[in-house]
């Protein structure tokens, strides 16, 4: 089955906390929800689901659509209700048993969201049983629509359910949903919108605490400490920019973690670590640390499939690693480039998408952000299937989900 599947961050905009992700599947080019196509439709999702279930419904909330044969085949109940939303569309509203159906899931305590509320009393009967209303407001910028926008989000208050405004794909349509007053927001731009460039460089503390942990033992594990500094973007940045400095009298470029540990020496690496954990994060973005590093492991586990590519896997875990960089650094990303020896390929990749491993990273950020038809152009002229993407991505998100428990259990002890 030629199939993509993504996460999209739901953001509560007034406090940019993720309380959760979108999950959406796509089967070729064609959406899974088209109601013509519901049973083939149920059929991928439960398939897909049955094999990589706990890897997504494992953290927080996860909303997803469900077609009416979903529904009735009781797929929701597989999992948490406290970890899953329910999202129903036309398909499920204009379905005669809908009320029924939905009633019954909602004794069970399952929370529902509609998707793309109408003024119709259909959508109005569905009101007593979902949390959440989204609606897109992208491409929605005149008057009357915002004010019809406007109208929706005071009737979702006044009935006590939360909105969430989709399609945030820009600043201008950002700043919409905040004037709106919108709960919550999701779309494409919302990765870059949960941070403001400053001058300091924005790591996780949990990743320091563990540096901290293993500096102090009497015999550090390098492994521990590449592994450590490797999915944190702003320590292996910082590592790479201390290393092949003059205080170091650097006569070959040091181009890996592992090569800047050893140039470095524990001695420099123990003062360096002291020195950062005295350092003010509170401005440090969870969310877009996750981003870089998924990205470095997507990245990497793609370059493994392709055969005589320009870029190796580890090049590969760079490029995904520091493309978030120009959010946490207040430069431009060809100026923070500069100051460290990555090949140009990958320079040329972040800076401008050119080459192959431009195409590479184009395809990771169409993948984000769910553009089906791109991300089956790129695939195919880079000979990747999308099926084996899809659980290579599901892979990574694991991986990610199963390190940064680690690392926010280090920030609560």
């Amino acid at each position: 089955m030629d199939n993509c599947v993504v996460r999209q961050a739901i953001k509560d905009q007034r406090t940019d906390e993720i309380i959760g992700y979108e999950l959406l599947i796509q089967e070729d080019q064609s959406s899974l929800y088209n109601p013509s196509s519901d049973s083939v439709a149920a059929n991928t999702v439960v398939s897909f689901l049955s094999e990589n279930s706990d890897r997504i419904f494992k953290h927080k909330k996860t909303f997803m659509t469900f077609t009416p044969t979903l529904l009735f085949r009781n797929t929701p109940k597989i999992f948490d209700k406290d970890k899953i939303v329910i999202q129903i569309e036309d398909n499920i509203v204009v379905h005669s048993l809908a009320a029924i159906l939905i009633s019954k899931y909602r004794e069970d305590g399952y929370h529902f969201a509609i998707n793309d509320f109408q003024f119709t009393p259909k959508y109005f009967s569905m009101l007593e049983y979902v949390d959440y209303i989204k609606l897109d407001i992208s491409n929605k910028m005149d008057r009357d629509q915002i004010r019809s926008i406007a109208n929706v989000v005071d009737m979702a208050h006044g009935f006590q359910k939360e909105f969430i405004a989709t399609g945030v794909n820009s600043e201008e349509v950002y700043e919409l949903a905040k004037e709106l007053n919108a709960d919550y927001v999701e779309g494409n731009y919302i990765s870059g919108a949960t941070v403001t460039k400053t001058s300091k460089m924005d790591f996780m503390q949990g990743n320091l605490y563990q540096l901290i942990v293993e500096i102090t033992k009497d015999e550090p594990d390098v492994e521990i400490l590449e592994e450590t500094i490797s999915r944190d973007a702003s320590l292996t940045y910082a590592l790479l920019k201390m290393a092949n400095s003059a205080y170091f009298a650097v006569h070959h470029e040091t181009t890996s973690v592992r090569q800047a540990l050893v140039r470095v020496g524990i001695s420099q690496l123990k003062q360096w670590i002291y020195l950062l954990s005295f350092e003010d994060k509170e401005n440090s973005s969870e969310e877009l640390l996750k981003t870089s590093f998924m990205r470095a492991n997507f990245a990497s586990s793609l370059v493994k499939k392709l055969k005589n590519f320009e870029i190796n896997s580890s090049d590969a875990y760079l490029m995904g690693m520091f493309s978030t960089l120009e959010y946490m650094i207040d430069a431009p990303i060809a100026e923070i480039l500069d100051d460290i020896p990555i090949i140009n390929e990958v320079k040329d990749a972040l800076i401008s998408g050119e080459g192959k491993a431009g195409r590479l990273y184009e395809l990771i950020l169409c993948y984000e952000k769910a553009n089906w038809s791109e991300i089956k152009v790129i695939a195919e002229e880079l000979g990747l299937k999308t099926n084996e993407m899809a659980q290579i991505y599901m892979d990574s998100v694991e991986e990610v989900n199963n390190i940064w428990d680690n690392v926010v259990g280090m920030n609560e002890e």
